[in-house]
């Protein structure tokens, strides 16, 4: 078994086990329904199309083909493909065959995939020969002389290059044929074993690797209470499901029986023929994705009279984006709290009033609990902001190989300190007021970039937004705003403030400068923007220009 990195973890593992709470794990549910529905579709991508009985045999055969080449228990294999049907379904395969999937977004590049494959020790790598014209067989045939460990690579689609081994190929052997039937029941993780591990996007230099329990997928059964799941749903993972959102996507789409689909994101044009085409139900995406979708119908119309749900996760939705897609797309948007590191922490519920689904991130839900601290660790007021501190059922037990990294962010009881702001209102949810590292602190006065970007993003000017802290040598730091403009037209300072004091803002809050950008720096992940760049190039800005003044 792969021992959490927190060893006081262990007392809740055993717990959780003992009483029933952590009981199954996704490959059974896998299992469950291929004997249940076989020749109900299960999966699917822009290429392939697989049933429940013809997906268990694809599991079952890459979880012998890993076993085969020598992958031993708890050995870590990564899987760097966009989104499709391996990309999902290799999770499944690893968690049968009892080693360690680490999945790796299919946009980083020599840099992160080396310092990934050489800290988790990768035993193989899962790539795409080519995608989107960058040859990653080329990539890893350059990094694999540095990776003593790396002793597989194999590829998905495309021909098997030298030294790799085609997946595609291989699943067509029948390779069950040459092992004992009970070999995968005896390899396969069990609820309490470590069986995953989840890469953080940070903007510090190189991710983190958190290590989740097989029984994380216990959170499926909330989710379908929640969103009223059943097998004639169509799951649509429209954002890059190898980081988020992906708990419907992963867990609650196959314990419902609902199909499947997996979207490579090629643009919002071709994302809402797919969910036309396809009749999808349920689409989980990040909101940038879902801003791109409305303003692209606007010109041109297309039937999404299926969609019930919008799940949007990965950062803070603007709430007048959400009222936009609902009139303007029709469905309900909803906006999941949680992070890599953590799990899932809130979601409202599609009933919850337009006020409660836009303006919070609903209340705790899958065995969550939440508490709001000030900076020495005691819980605040109802209503009064401070950090969100979570712990969960379902949460990740630490960070792979890291226990110091694991300590600082559990605390001795256990809580896991978020980084982000929040309040909790009177009815028990959870608003988000942004990140601990972005609050701008004025003149000894509370800055949350949020509040302003949540205000700024409707002008009419306006595509993007992101404000950060630029040092001053009086008030400590002010505000900046840098704009992706709309349109042509550039908006002034003049017209930011003067927009801003309609709203009524207090004036300390109000941004003092104003950068125009083509567009913005984004973090590995590709869905959040990068502050701490931004942050960085307005301070050079202004050293640059003191310099000149000198």
């Amino acid at each position: 078994m792969a021992k959490p990195t927190w060893p006081n973890k262990q007392i809740e593992v055993n717990k959780y086990v003992a009483d029933g709470t952590w009981r199954t794990t996704i490959s059974r549910v896998w299992d469950q329904n291929a004997a249940e529905v076989p020749a109900k579709d299960a999966i699917e991508d822009t290429a392939t199309r697989l049933t429940w009985a013809n997906a268990k045999l694809w599991i079952d055969r890459v979880a012998l083909i890993l076993v085969e080449a020598g992958i031993g228990r708890d050995e870590v294999v990564a899987v760097q493909l966009p989104n499709s049907v391996e990309l999902h379904l290799m999770r499944v395969a690893c968690e049968k065959a009892g080693v360690l999937c680490l999945p790796i977004l299919s946009n980083m590049r020599e840099s992160e995939v080396k310092y990934s494959l050489a800290y988790t020790d990768a035993a193989a790598v899962v790539i795409p020969t080519v995608y989107r014209n960058f040859d990653y067989a080329a990539m890893i045939e350059k990094i694999r002389p540095t990776l003593p460990k790396l002793r597989h690579v194999f590829v998905v689609g495309g021909e098997a290059l030298e030294g790799c081994l085609s997946i595609t190929e291989l699943v067509k052997q029948p390779i069950e044929k040459r092992f004992s039937p009970d070999l995968l029941e005896q390899r396969r993780y069990q609820p309490q074993d470590v069986s995953f591990i989840g890469l953080t996007s940070g903007t510090t230099g190189f991710p983190k690797f958190v290590e989740f329990p097989a029984a994380a997928s216990g959170v499926a059964d909330d989710f379908i209470d929640i969103m009223s799941l059943t097998s004639d749903d169509v799951v649509g993972a429209i954002a890059p499901a190898a980081r988020g959102p992906n708990t419907v996507v992963y867990l609650a789409a196959p314990k419902a029986k609902a199909k499947i689909v997996m979207l490579p994101w090629n643009g919002a044009k071709e994302a809402l023929e797919w969910i036309e085409r396809k009749r999808i139900t349920v689409a989980c995406l990040v909101p940038a994705q879902l801003a791109m979708m409305r303003e692209e119908t606007e010109k041109q119309r297309y039937d999404l009279s299926s969609v019930r749900i919008w799940l949007s996760a990965g950062s803070l939705l603007p709430p007048s984006l959400a009222e936009a897609v609902e009139t303007r797309m029709g469905g309900v948007v909803l906006s999941q709290y949680g992070a890599v590191d953590f799990g899932v922490a809130t979601i409202p519920l599609p009933e919850d009033s337009f006020e409660v689904r836009t303006l919070t991130v609903g209340k705790p839900r899958c065995g969550t609990r939440i508490k709001i601290v000030d900076d020495s660790g005691q819980e605040v007021n109802r209503g009064d902001s401070g950090e969100i501190l979570g712990r969960s059922l379902y949460s990740a037990l630490g960070y792979f190989k890291d226990s110091k990294a694991t300590e600082a962010a559990w605390n001795k009881d256990g809580w896991y300190a978020t980084g982000d702001l929040g309040r909790v209102d009177k009815e028990g949810n959870l608003a988000i007021v942004g990140r601990k590292k972005d609050l701008i602190i004025r003149g000894g006065q509370n800055i949350y970039p949020a509040e302003i970007e949540n205000l700024l993003v409707n002008h009419p000017k306006i595509r993007r937004v992101a404000v950060v802290a630029m040092p001053d040598p009086i008030m400590g730091e002010k505000a900046c705003a840098y704009i992706v403009p709309a349109g042509e037209e550039l908006l002034t300072m003049e017209e930011m403030v003067s927009f801003l004091k309609e709203k009524g803002i207090a004036p300390f809050k109000m941004p003092e400068r104003l950068e125009i950008v083509d567009k913005f720096p984004m973090v590995s992940d590709g869905q959040k923007i990068d502050k701490k760049a931004l942050a960085q190039d307005i301070s050079q800005k202004l050293n640059a220009e003191r310099a000149k003044t000198a």
